[in-house]
């Protein structure tokens, strides 16, 4: 059964700096298949887009500067899916950010969450993240 839920990403204070849409094969999906299938829908829409400078994803690529609503590649390129990945999971682990799913916190990688249609998963960013 495929299902989509609600991302957020939000600054300490709660304000929504970001919000998109992720669809999932099932309602029951695992913290890091979560993040893993975030990082490759954001990587895949921006490297899509040729030419593209300004990048809205969870961790900062590499050769960027960060801007009020994202990051601003300093010339076109695209964004290693792989680098980003391994960052965010890194970025989890270490607290760069956490999450909220239907407004409870979860900590682990391998914890199995159920989602619903109106789930919303807010990722809260707690510090800059620089990668790929």
């Amino acid at each position: 059964m495929a299902l989509a839920v609600t991302l957020l990403d939000e600054t300490t204070s709660g304000e929504v700096v970001n919000k998109t849409t992720l669809r999932l094969v099932s309602e029951r999906v695992s913290v890091r298949d979560l993040i893993t299938q975030r990082i490759r829908d954001e990587v895949a829409r921006f490297n899509q887009q040729k030419k593209q400078t300004f990048f809205s994803g969870l961790v900062q690529p590499s050769d960027t500067e960060k801007t009020l609503n994202g990051y601003k590649m300093k010339k076109p390129k695209l964004i290693d899916e792989n680098k980003q990945l391994e960052l965010a999971l890194a970025a989890f682990g270490s607290n760069g950010f956490f999450l909220l799913v239907d407004d409870k916190q979860v900590e682990e990688l391998d914890e199995v969450l159920t989602l619903h249609e109106h789930s919303t998963i807010s990722f809260i960013k707690l510090v800059p993240l620089v990668g790929g």
